[in-house]
Protein backbone atom coordinates (compact mmCIF):
# COMPACT_ATOMS: atom_id res chain seq x y z
CA UNK A 1 0.00 0.00 0.00
CA UNK A 2 1.28 3.69 -0.52
CA UNK A 3 -0.30 7.19 -0.10
CA UNK A 4 0.81 9.84 -2.05
CA UNK A 5 0.06 14.12 -2.18
CA UNK A 6 -2.25 15.20 -4.68
CA UNK A 7 -1.74 18.74 -5.03
CA UNK A 8 -4.25 20.72 -7.33
CA UNK A 9 -3.00 24.28 -8.52
CA UNK A 10 -4.70 27.65 -10.13
CA UNK A 11 -3.10 27.30 -13.62
CA UNK A 12 0.43 27.22 -12.71
CA UNK A 13 0.86 23.47 -11.79
CA UNK A 14 3.70 23.08 -14.66
CA UNK A 15 5.64 25.81 -13.26
CA UNK A 16 5.02 24.48 -9.61
CA UNK A 17 6.32 20.57 -10.28
CA UNK A 18 9.55 21.93 -12.36
CA UNK A 19 10.62 23.65 -9.46
CA UNK A 20 9.80 20.58 -7.05
CA UNK A 21 12.07 18.67 -9.57
CA UNK A 22 15.01 21.65 -9.44
CA UNK A 23 14.79 20.90 -5.91
CA UNK A 24 14.53 17.78 -5.29
CA UNK A 25 15.34 15.68 -8.07
CA UNK A 26 13.29 12.78 -9.41
CA UNK A 27 11.47 12.23 -12.96
CA UNK A 28 8.86 14.61 -13.73
CA UNK A 29 6.21 13.56 -16.04
CA UNK A 30 3.76 15.89 -17.20
CA UNK A 31 0.57 15.56 -19.25
CA UNK A 32 -1.45 18.37 -20.89
CA UNK A 33 -4.86 18.27 -21.94
CA UNK A 34 -4.25 19.29 -25.43
CA UNK A 35 -1.79 15.83 -24.74
CA UNK A 36 -4.87 13.72 -24.59
CA UNK A 37 -4.92 10.47 -27.03
CA UNK A 38 -6.87 10.76 -30.19
CA UNK A 39 -10.84 9.76 -29.29
CA UNK A 40 -10.71 11.63 -26.46
CA UNK A 41 -12.16 15.20 -25.94
CA UNK A 42 -10.92 17.70 -23.76
CA UNK A 43 -13.76 18.89 -21.35
CA UNK A 44 -15.21 21.64 -22.91
CA UNK A 45 -13.93 25.39 -21.70
CA UNK A 46 -11.13 23.24 -20.26
CA UNK A 47 -7.14 25.44 -21.99
CA UNK A 48 -5.26 23.13 -23.38
CA UNK A 49 -2.36 24.13 -21.75
CA UNK A 50 -3.70 23.11 -18.37
CA UNK A 51 -1.89 20.01 -16.87
CA UNK A 52 -4.37 16.99 -16.65
CA UNK A 53 -1.83 14.84 -14.51
CA UNK A 54 1.95 15.30 -13.27
CA UNK A 55 4.14 12.87 -10.82
CA UNK A 56 7.24 13.55 -9.78
CA UNK A 57 8.76 10.15 -9.24
CA UNK A 58 11.38 10.28 -6.37
CA UNK A 59 14.31 7.00 -6.51
CA UNK A 60 12.69 5.67 -3.38
CA UNK A 61 9.47 5.12 -5.33
CA UNK A 62 7.73 7.47 -3.97
CA UNK A 63 5.54 10.14 -5.69
CA UNK A 64 4.23 13.81 -5.84
CA UNK A 65 1.04 14.26 -7.81
CA UNK A 66 -0.60 17.31 -9.29
CA UNK A 67 -2.72 18.77 -11.53
CA UNK A 68 -4.35 22.09 -12.80
CA UNK A 69 -7.43 22.64 -11.63
CA UNK A 70 -9.67 23.34 -14.76
CA UNK A 71 -12.49 24.72 -12.54
CA UNK A 72 -9.67 27.74 -12.01
CA UNK A 73 -11.15 27.64 -8.04
CA UNK A 74 -7.86 26.32 -7.05
CA UNK A 75 -7.60 28.83 -3.96
CA UNK A 76 -5.63 28.52 -1.07
CA UNK A 77 -4.47 24.80 0.56
CA UNK A 78 -5.63 24.98 4.42
CA UNK A 79 -5.68 21.82 6.72
CA UNK A 80 -2.95 20.38 5.28
CA UNK A 81 0.91 20.56 4.61
CA UNK A 82 3.31 17.95 2.53
CA UNK A 83 5.81 16.74 4.89
CA UNK A 84 9.86 16.33 3.39
CA UNK A 85 12.16 14.63 5.81
CA UNK A 86 15.71 15.03 5.06
CA UNK A 87 18.45 12.50 5.52
CA UNK A 88 20.91 15.02 6.68
CA UNK A 89 21.14 18.63 8.47
CA UNK A 90 22.43 20.10 4.80
CA UNK A 91 19.73 18.68 3.06
CA UNK A 92 17.35 19.78 5.46
CA UNK A 93 18.62 23.44 5.46
CA UNK A 94 18.92 23.28 1.28
CA UNK A 95 15.22 22.14 0.78
CA UNK A 96 13.82 24.69 3.08
CA UNK A 97 15.67 27.40 2.16
CA UNK A 98 14.13 26.86 -1.81
CA UNK A 99 11.04 25.82 -0.86
CA UNK A 100 10.80 29.06 0.78
CA UNK A 101 12.12 31.30 -1.59
CA UNK A 102 9.47 33.78 -2.70
CA UNK A 103 7.30 32.10 0.06
CA UNK A 104 6.20 32.64 3.60
CA UNK A 105 8.08 30.87 6.52
CA UNK A 106 5.64 29.66 9.29
CA UNK A 107 8.46 28.61 11.29
CA UNK A 108 12.18 28.78 10.87
CA UNK A 109 14.40 25.94 10.82
CA UNK A 110 15.04 24.89 14.59
CA UNK A 111 15.97 21.97 16.96
CA UNK A 112 13.08 20.32 18.32
CA UNK A 113 13.06 17.51 21.13
CA UNK A 114 12.02 14.70 17.73
CA UNK A 115 14.51 16.60 15.23
CA UNK A 116 17.73 18.63 14.45
CA UNK A 117 15.71 20.42 12.23
CA UNK A 118 12.08 21.22 11.53
CA UNK A 119 10.70 23.89 9.74
CA UNK A 120 6.93 25.01 8.33
CA UNK A 121 6.83 27.71 5.19
CA UNK A 122 3.98 27.90 2.13
CA UNK A 123 6.02 27.85 -1.15
CA UNK A 124 5.31 30.69 -3.73
CA UNK A 125 2.60 28.04 -5.27
CA UNK A 126 0.74 27.95 -2.27
CA UNK A 127 1.88 24.59 -0.98
CA UNK A 128 2.21 24.07 2.84
CA UNK A 129 5.68 22.00 3.69
CA UNK A 130 7.26 21.05 6.90
CA UNK A 131 10.73 20.36 6.61
CA UNK A 132 12.63 18.06 9.11
CA UNK A 133 15.40 15.66 9.50
CA UNK A 134 14.89 11.62 9.38
CA UNK A 135 17.24 11.57 12.77
CA UNK A 136 17.12 12.54 16.83
CA UNK A 137 18.28 15.10 17.99
CA UNK A 138 21.52 14.91 19.79
CA UNK A 139 21.02 14.65 23.30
Amino acid sequence: MSINAYRFFSNNCREAMTRYQEIFGGELNVMGFGDMPPGEEVPEGVDTNLVMHAALTFPDGDLLLASDDPSGTGGSVTGVSISYNAATVDDCKRIFTALSDGGDVGMPLESTFWSPLFGMCTDRFGTPWMVSVNQPPES
